[in-house]
């Protein structure tokens, strides 16, 4: 419960041995199933393949920019992502295979413990599959475990309701909507807001890494246990 401070108002809990964390860096963090690496123009033509087929627009819609056309394009992408200052960003490569999807660490804020994941994209031959679980989970250990932040954040367009879920399966916490968050090609995006703080990770790293572990697979490759059923919904 919060304390009462000398002047009769409630402050909050006091943060014991708290001090400003580390900026995460540009490291590589290996799975069972995905390697994330940090991006590099040398991820474009995979990108480009597993990202941008004629079937793939449906993955950009909810994205501040359209599917590169073309080589150059992707290229001209990833280094204007690689120029911005308050993104750090990494692909994500699934076993045996090449790149098939990013995943950048934003708002970073080593002196409160914070960060955001934000613009993951993952190439359909990746969705569904323990390697996305797998990539998501690797770089919230890395925020958690690692650098010892208090809190890992997810943010999506509203009306994105795969991403939605994808916060709910992962054990994120609905927080509440920033409407009129901003623009998007054009259209207004109200902003939906998701958190796993540090007291949470416990309990959110021990669910991914039951259903991660490769018991949870039959010889089929099909779950036993989904990963909803640890927060109690059904959904996989």
């Amino acid at each position: 419960m919060p304390e009462v401070n000398e002047y009769g108002q409630p402050v909050g809990d006091p943060v014991a041995g708290w001090s400003p964390r580390a900026r995460p860096d540009a490291v590589t963090l290996e799975g069972r199933y995905v390697v994330v690496e940090p991006l590099a123009v040398s991820h474009a033509v995979a990108l480009l393949a597993s990202t941008c087929g004629s079937g793939d627009r449906p993955l950009w819609t909810y994205r501040a920019t359209e599917p590169p056309a073309d080589l150059d394009e992707m290229t001209g992408l990833i280094a204007r992502t690689l120029a911005t200052p308050d993104l750090l960003t990494f692909a994500l490569v699934p076993e045996g295979r090449t790149a098939e999807g990013i995943a950048s660490f934003t708002r970073l804020d080593p002196a409160t413990g914070q960060v955001e994941v934000a613009g993951v994209l993952f190439a359909r031959t990746m969705q569904r599959t323990r390697a996305a679980t797998e990539a998501i989970h690797l770089l919230m250990r890395h925020a958690f475990d690692d650098l010892g932040y208090r809190r890992f954040e997810w943010k999506c367009d509203s009306l994105n309701e795969p991403s939605r879920r994808a916060a709910a399966r992962l054990g994120f916490r609905y927080e509440g909507r920033f409407r009129h968050h901003m623009v998007t090609k054009g259209r207004n995006r109200d902003t939906d807001w998701f958190a796993v703080t540090d007291s949470e990770w416990p309990a959110v790293r021990a669910a991914h890494e039951a259903w991660l572990d490769p018991s949870n697979f039959d010889q089929d490759r099909r779950q036993v246990t989904s990963l909803s059923a640890a927060w109690g919904t059904a959904s996989a």
